[in-house]
Order: C-alpha cells, then structure tokens, then sequence
C-alpha cells in the first residue's frame, strides 16, 4: 500500500459482509467441528503464514484438546491482488510423520496453495491430512482440494480483514470487507 489516505480510501469504499460477530461465530462453530473429529488424534496443528495468523490466534484457545503447533510459509499472492507462482519459504519444522496433521488457512481461493500444502505433507510421511480455512471462496470451477473445516463462504470477490490483506494492509480488521 503507498499510504495510509489510499488504504482508508479502499477501506470507506468496501463492502462488509460479514460482522466481527458473524466472524465470532463462525470461528466458536469451526473449534466445536474440529474438536468433534481431531479432538483424540492428538493433531500437529500447521498455521498458513502469514494470511492465518490472526485466524489461528482465534482458534487455537478454544481448541480444548491436545496439539503440536508449527507453521509452513507458502505464497501465491504477496502485495498482489491475483496469484502468482508459488513459493515455498518455510516448510514444516516439526516431523510430520504418521502424523495427523491440520493445516490452517485464512481462504482457500482456487484451492492451488492449499493442494501444494497437501501434496508435501502427505510425501514427508503424514499419517492423515485435514484442512481448515476460515473462507472458502465460491468460484466457478472446480478446486483440486475442499476444506474439512470451513469458517464463512464468500463469493467470488476479493475479500479482506480477519487475516486477509488488500495490497499488504487491513489484515488486523475484525470483520470481513470486500472490494466494489
């Protein structure tokens, strides 16, 4: 973003579409599914960095089970607006092996990051693969992988808040905004 005047323009300019409370709810209904499948399974619990982080720090305390906790840093987006090629620059640190893993998100777009996610879990030896996003975004054609666990649907704008930017700002808001 080049300034605060151009990131509360795009801001005022915004659609909300979902509440902080909408966004509350969503997460306490998500930690209930999760607990219900993953609650005995002693998961290894991965944060997508840096869209999930603020998702992850919501629903990790009302997750009341046993965990490990990591993180993997993968990229499509950067400051833009539309994927790009992705980039690995931190895999799992924990060992994944025979284990149950979950991978959290902020939104699963076209489903191509969290499928690339899957796919290295899976090869370094994961016993079993769930996916938590916070948004699922209704796009037209088909995804090469669905979230276990989905928060909220959006339709197919480019939304922000809650963890999700706009051109790198806007991550920090409680509710979920989406552009004209």
């Amino acid at each position: 973003m080049a300034n605060v005047a151009e990131a509360l323009g795009i801001l005022n300019s915004s659609d909300i579409l979902f509440t902080a409370e909408d966004v509350d709810r969503a997460v306490d209904r998500m930690a209930g599914e999760i607990s219900a499948k993953l609650g005995e399974a002693y998961p290894l619990v991965l944060s997508v960095m840096g869209g999930a982080v603020v998702f992850t720090g919501q629903l990790l305390p009302r997750l009341h089970f046993p965990l490990d906790f990591d993180y993997v840093h993968v990229s499509r987006y950067g400051d833009k607006t539309h994927g790009g090629e992705l980039v690995w620059k931190q895999a799992p640190k924990e060992d994944v092996q025979d284990r149950v893993v979950l991978v959290l998100d902020d939104i699963l777009d076209e489903g191509h990051t969290m499928a690339a996610i899957r796919d290295k879990v899976m090869a370094m030896g994961a016993k079993a693969f769930f996916s938590g996003v916070f948004a699922n975004k209704l796009i037209a054609k088909e995804k090469p992988i669905h979230a276990d666990f989905v928060g909220l649907d959006v339709p197919d704008r480019y939304v922000f808040g809650y963890g999700m930017d706009v051109r790198g700002a806007w991550r920090n808001l409680p509710a979920i905004h989406a552009l004209k």
